[in-house]
């Protein structure tokens, strides 16, 4: 006769998975490699530093050749190293704010935000962090584009009226300063990326805040024009760069608060939709 013999199995647990909890530095982190991980960065960062040296380097080369000419601008012929060499700052930002608004609006247009807030519920740091982490990386590149713009630049206008070098009083403070702004618009373009949540949508209100505002302005009257033309955001941000500046622009410090104020109206916009709309 045989006996089955019953053996009693422990039952066996899954090992615990590590607890994970979102932090600042985490959301960071995350949006830092998304950044890198998209072949338009790399191509659109490459773009706004060619086009601030490039730029930058034909207006210097430009004003070399046609010094003394009758035929050149009145304006261009008071030209500075400094300006000559951020020629290329509003081609530069275009170039930096439409690749703010393809990081932010391009998830919604993929679908991936649903991803990414369901990883982040609160949302509002994902806006946060990926204004902070791109913010940088147009700051970077816009100084970097600006001093080797110069660096060449005030070589080539050596021995004419408009050579100056590193060391004359304004010189740092206008390169940085066009770096700094770089680095707003590049923020700017982050916020209407989530305010509008169109690719299409957000690079039209960019081109048109930067570019065509301005020019409708010059079409008023001209007492209007003193009061409204330098609060706009690009005229406001020209001034955080300008080496000199007369009674109808703003001087840097208040250029940079007014193009910060503009900056914090946009994420505001763009936090008050994250916050209260559906994905």
């Amino acid at each position: 006769m045989s006996t089955l013999t019953a053996t009693t199995e422990e039952p066996t647990t899954a090992p615990a998975r590590p607890a994970y909890r979102v932090t600042g530095r985490r959301v960071l982190a995350s949006e830092w490699a998304k950044l890198w991980s998209l072949r338009s960065t790399w191509i659109t960062l490459g773009l706004g530093l060619l086009f601030l040296v490039a730029f930058g380097l034909i207006a210097s080369s430009r004003y070399k050749s046609g010094i003394g000419s009758a035929h050149m601008d009145r304006d261009f012929a008071r030209s500075t190293a400094v300006s000559l060499s951020l020629f290329g700052t509003n081609f530069a930002q275009l170039a930096l704010g439409v690749l703010g608004v393809l990081i932010m609006a391009g998830e919604y247009s993929t679908g991936m935000i649903r991803s990414t807030l369901a990883a982040v519920p609160r949302r509002l740091p994902v806006l946060w962090s990926k204004a902070a982490v791109y913010g940088l990386v147009a700051l970077v590149v816009g100084a970097l584009g600006a001093f080797v713009a110069f660096f060449f630049g005030h070589g080539i206008v050596s021995g004419t009226p408009a050579a100056m070098d590193f060391s004359h009083a304004g010189v740092l403070r206008s390169l940085l300063g066009a770096g700094l702004y770089l680095g707003l618009v590049g923020v700017i373009g982050i916020a209407l990326g989530a305010l509008l949540r169109s690719v299409a949508g957000g690079i039209s209100v960019l081109v048109a805040t930067l570019m065509l505002i301005p020019g409708l302005v010059s079409l008023l009257p001209s007492s209007w024009q003193d009061d409204i033309s330098p609060y706009l955001p690009s005229n406001a941000g020209e001034s955080m760069f300008a080496l000199t500046h007369d009674s109808t622009t703003l001087a840097p410090g208040a250029g940079m608060l007014v193009f910060l104020c503009w900056t914090a109206l946009a994420l505001g916009g763009a936090a008050y939709r994250m916050a209260r709309s559906d994905v």
